[in-house]
């Protein structure tokens, strides 16, 4: 039995894809308030939930006193700027962690492979209670860019590629797989991520809206995964010099706090 309270439709891929919806008026993400903060690629965000409501993209766990991603306090001068994105993370009931809008700029898939990272949502979380998740939602069209997902970091195996059109809303365990987007678009992407703590309120609304797993994969050739891998352990290599180099000890990185 496990310590936290889960989703079920998650046990098995660790995500779940729900019914797409119409964006909202590009002015929701673009007038908003963005901050430097590293990711999965070169990338911005545009927090609408902080640990005190201020303009923040910190862990909560590395704020005074530490808590885990849950309870994010809503930023009033960004929510006035998108009501309908403070409502739409509202709209499960669930308890909202960190909340805010990601910019991400065109890049490889060779980029996307070696930025795959897992998230630490639950630091700090408490025995018994709900497992935090994150939700995707795609604000532009992107047909042609990918959420990558990957049990094993290092087997492509293991790789489920799911496309992000306008809408497309994606929930993963971020903290159980590894995840990056290969954004193949010209100009930047924008979508909505939303930490929501997992209990009956979630459950009930994925199965409202349509959650379903082992949605179709977008088809990827051997030629392009096996570059990609060639990529990602030369990168590693050529950081793992470059440390040792300075003085610095090398640890394959494991978990993002993004």
């Amino acid at each position: 039995m496990s310590a936290y309270v889960t989703l079920p439709i998650l046990a098995e891929t660790g995500y779940a894809v729900l019914d797409a919806v119409a964006p909202p008026e590009r002015s929701q993400w673009q007038d908003l308030e963005y901050v430097g903060w590293r990711s999965s690629g070169i990338t911005r965000f545009a927090p609408l939930t902080s640990f005190d409501g201020r303009i923040d993209c910190n862990a909560f766990w590395n704020r005074t006193p530490p808590r885990t991603d849950k309870d994010g306090v809503w930023i009033d001068s960004q929510v006035r700027i998108a009501p309908e994105l403070a409502r739409r993370a509202q709209e499960p009931g669930a308890n909202v962690g960190r909340c805010r809008v990601v910019e991400l700029q065109p890049n490889t898939y060779a980029d996307a492979i070696y930025n795959l990272h897992e998230d630490d949502n639950n630091r700090l979380n408490t025995t018994g209670s709900g497992w935090v998740v994150r939700c995707l939602e795609n604000l532009t069209h992107d047909p042609d860019s990918v959420l990558v997902l990957r049990e094993d970091r290092f087997d492509p195996a293991t790789e489920t590629r799911l496309p992000l059109p306008a809408g497309s809303r994606i929930l993963v365990d971020t903290q159980r797989l590894w995840h990056a987007v290969w954004h193949r678009g010209t100009r930047p992407r924008y979508a909505l991520v939303t930490s929501w703590e997992s209990g009956s309120a979630l459950d009930a609304y994925v199965a409202a809206h349509g959650g379903r797993t082992r949605t179709r994969s977008l088809p990827l050739d051997a030629a392009t995964i096996d570059e990609a891998q060639h990529e990602l352990h030369r990168r590693i290599e050529e950081r793992r010099v470059a440390l040792e180099a300075a003085g610095l000890s090398f640890e394959r990185p494991t978990m993002s706090e993004a």
